[in-house]
């Protein structure tokens, strides 16, 4: 049988990276097997419905290289691809289900227990259960409110295998009766879910682990229809550290929070992939087709993965550092937007590149090429380049009149012009090129050296520049 996965995320904001990592996996558990990759929207939740946030999904998924197979925009042969829209297909399901004795008519007031993410471990005792089901149509049709309710009437043990933890046992009296069908037609997550995935031939399905104890309930409505269930793929969550779940409700980063603060989405969905995933091997760099051609869900860990954002700025600085020139140009370029002061864009992007981790870093850096910083003369006092100011002022003055009368302005020409002013003049290499750099950026820590940031400002701004600091130094 082919494969067919499915990514049904609720439209309810940004693309938290837990959700976007259960769609690589699913993505992956697809492709790696030449299967089919589903776009399904669950938004039957309509209390947390966000306006947008459908096509933040679609953007996200887009961004990533992970294109579907089947959706809500571009069709299939199982649609429609949005729950709100197969609400007459879940009132079908539920009322069969009746008939077959998997579930109730309940009438009564339990307006939390219908609430998509209730919990309850105990049986709800419940009269309704023993209402005749011709009485219970009856009141139905005389317009009474109701909902539907799973009937759980089995005793022992649940055994179910998954990918990830093998044999799972469950009890079946920890179970509870859970709304199905809300009063207001739409389906809970608890039911939609097993109607759809059946529906669309789902083989695969992949969750977070918190669905294990569901999963009895969901077996027993497949039972109950005469269905295959579909292969387990439960995965541990995401943690912001030892204690706390990386949660979109608590605040933390989202997909869009990291690509606003610089990070590639390459990167994202690399490191993501080995938030509990590995390939066998130390290596720890992969595209996404290379991840097509060697995922495994049996090397999927049982253990929760720690978002460490330090390693994940490692590898987007990878990223970036294998970038083509005119890539990481086009991808700087929006940064350099707010300097109005001629630059030699191309220069910038060049001493950039090799420096930075992420694109959020770019504004740090080059804050001084609009204007240079107030700073104290104190900065040039360094004793491992053996400059004061001193050693400074001496040597900006020598500088000054040589580069008034350089014509290749380059860096390569630059820098042996300056080498030759400390030659002439008995002094070190970093007693010329440390004031040259302090004095055109008014900072210790620059994008390049002397010779790169002058390229990079041009012959005018760089002599402009070198004359002001001599006046802070007189």
């Amino acid at each position: 049988m082919k494969t067919r996965t499915r990514f049904a995320p609720s439209p309810t904001g940004y693309m938290h990276i837990g959700n976007l990592r259960t769609a690589l996996y699913e993505y992956l558990i697809a492709k790696s097997s030449g299967g089919d990759f589903i776009l399904r929207i669950e938004d039957t939740d309509q209390k947390r419905y966000v306006e947008g946030a459908t096509d933040i999904i679609y953007q996200t998924l887009k961004r990533v290289g992970m294109l579907w197979d089947e959706g809500p925009d571009i069709g299939g042969n199982f649609g429609p691809y949005v729950q709100s829209e197969r609400r007459h297909i879940y009132a079908q399901y539920a009322h069969k289900l009746v008939e077959l004795g998997g579930a109730y008519y309940c009438f009564c007031a339990h307006k939390d227990d219908e609430e998509e993410n209730s919990v309850s471990h105990t049986k709800l005792k419940d009269p309704c259960k023993l209402i005749p089901l011709d009485e219970a149509k009856k009141r139905i049709a005389n317009g009474e409110p109701f909902v539907v309710r799973q009937n759980i009437n089995k005793k022992g043990t649940s055994i179910f295998h998954d990918v990830v933890y093998g044999d799972i046992e469950i009890d079946y009296d920890e179970l509870d009766e859970g709304v199905l069908l809300k009063s207001d037609g739409l389906p809970t997550y608890n039911f939609a879910n097993v109607v759809d995935d059946h529906l669309m031939q789902i083989t695969h399905v992949v969750r977070g682990n918190e669905y294990i104890s569901s999963t009895p309930k969901y077996n027993l409505i497949y039972e109950a229809f005469g269905w295959q269930p579909p292969i387990y793929v439960h995965v541990p969550p995401v943690m912001k550290d030892a204690q706390h779940k990386l949660s979109k409700r608590n605040g933390d980063a989202s997909f869009q929070d990291l690509v606003a603060k610089g990070y590639l989405p390459e990167a994202i969905l690399n490191y993501i992939a080995l938030l509990g995933w590995n390939p066998g091997d130390e290596r720890e760099i992969f595209s996404l087709k290379e991840l097509e051609e060697i995922f495994s869900s049996e090397r999927l860990n049982k253990s929760p993965a720690i978002f460490d954002i330090n390693k994940l700025t490692w590898m987007n600085g990878c990223y970036i550092r294998n970038l083509s020139a005119q890539e990481f140009a086009t991808l700087a370029e929006p940064y350099y937007q707010h300097i109005t002061t001629p630059i030699d864009t191309v220069a910038l992007s060049a001493a950039l590149q090799p420096r930075i981790e992420t694109l959020g870093q770019i504004a740090e850096q080059i804050d001084f090429l609009q204007a240079v910083p107030d700073y104290d003369v104190s900065l040039y006092e360094n004793k491992k380049m053996k400059t004061t100011p001193e050693v400074a002022q001496k040597a900006l003055t020598l500088v000054l009149p040589v580069l008034e009368n350089v014509a290749e302005w380059n860096n390569e020409n630059l820098f042996e012009v300056l080498k030759k002013v400390a030659v002439d003049h008995e002094m070190k290499n970093g007693q010329i090129l440390y004031p040259v750099r302090i004095a055109l950026s008014g900072k210790e820590t620059t994008p390049g050296g002397a010779t790169e940031l002058a390229v990079i400002l041009g012959k005018e701004e760089t002599l402009k520049r070198i004359r002001a600091a001599l006046q802070k130094l007189a």
